[in-house]
């Protein structure tokens, strides 16, 4: 039997050993989490005081602050139960393990869990997946600072889960919640009323209501703004035609003394097709313009009254197109009383 135990001994406390180097080495890196995980598989495997020590302290420098303390306190009670020779042995880790208990452990932070009122018998708590206790519910029981996952069942119920961050140094107290608060409905009629309830009928519309004139001036503004633009096509254009036919005069007929009026020049020709594009284009936009002014006169004669338009005494009218033609150009624009 002895012969069988030794070699199983001897190669657990080789793994720990190589699990303790390995957990130091990443806890000197920062390397916190690995670093601690491989030092408690050490401590499991094979108990050691220093291993213990060297946990704390790794826990410690994780910000696992209620773990860290815990695990100070347990050095210290294996402390107490060593031999003076073994005692002395551990240098100075005795107090410094009282001095970080000590430091750390005002700054636990504490969260209360609670079942609401009226849980049925059978509730199961849980926090970071394990069940807590009749006798440990609404109580401040010691936490590492960060976030929390606590969650709640009643029997024969799903499971309800929630986060709960909680700071070092801080103290939170949760009611937890079986389902939804319903949502608040209207009380319903009493029965006994013989008065049924009068709903309002909504307000009819006053008659001849004003059409808002937001679309319609839209319109105006861009039927008048195309009517303006054709006219200033129209004129640019049709005082381009009266320059060529100047032109024309000087390269065509007696300007070139010939006997045909028809006869043209390659000057004359090339200003009698520029005038004849010129003026189709005039005409055009003289067309454009007289229907954008059209268009907007309209608009702005049929647009509904309001109190104050319908008092004014004043006509409205207006009047565009163009107003004079000169041979060196065309003048144009719109007259009008608003």
């Amino acid at each position: 039997m002895l012969s069988l135990s030794a070699p199983a001994a001897a190669q657990d406390i080789a793994a720990a050993e190589a699990l303790f180097e390995r957990g130091l080495a990443d806890m000197q890196a920062g390397r916190y989490e690995t670093g601690c995980k491989a030092l408690a598989e050490s401590e499991r495997i094979d108990p050691q005081p220093g291993t213990l020590f060297t946990l704390a302290s790794c826990e410690a420098q994780w910000g696992r602050i209620a773990t860290a303390v815990a695990r100070f306190k347990d050095y210290l009670a294996r402390f107490d139960r060593m031999t003076p020779a073994e005692q002395a042995r551990q240098g100075e880790r005795p107090k410094l393990a009282m001095k970080e208990r000590d430091r750390l452990s005002p700054r636990i932070p504490r969260l209360a869990l609670s079942l609401p009122p009226g849980a049925p018998a059978g509730t199961v708590v849980q926090r970071d997946g394990s069940v807590l206790g009749e006798a440990a519910l609404g109580v401040a029981l010691p936490v590492d600072p960060g976030d929390h996952r606590v969650s709640i069942q009643a029997p024969g119920e799903p499971v309800r889960e929630q986060h709960v961050t909680i700071a070092a140094g801080e103290t939170k107290e949760l009611t937890l919640a079986l389902k939804d608060a319903p949502a608040a409905r209207a009380p319903a009629p009493h029965p006994a009323s013989p008065t049924p309830a009068i709903v309002p009928a909504p307000a009819p519309a006053p008659p001849d209501a004003p059409e808002a004139p937001a679309g319609r001036r839209t319109a105006l503004y861009l039927a008048g703004g195309l009517g303006a633009a054709g006219f200033v096509l129209g004129g640019i254009t049709g005082g381009l035609v009266l320059d060529k036919k100047g032109t024309i005069d000087e390269h065509c007929g007696s300007g070139i003394q010939a006997t045909d009026p028809k006869a043209c020049d390659t000057t004359g020709r090339d200003a009698g097709d520029s005038a004849n594009t010129l003026a189709t284009v005039s005409t055009i936009g003289f067309a454009v313009g007289l229907a954008g002014a059209g268009t907007a006169l309209v608009l702005y004669l049929t647009e509904p009254k309001t109190a104050a338009r319908a008092a004014s005494a004043s006509p409205r009218w207006i009047s565009a197109g163009v107003l004079e033609a000169r041979p060196e150009g065309a003048v144009f624009g719109a007259r009008g009383r608003f």
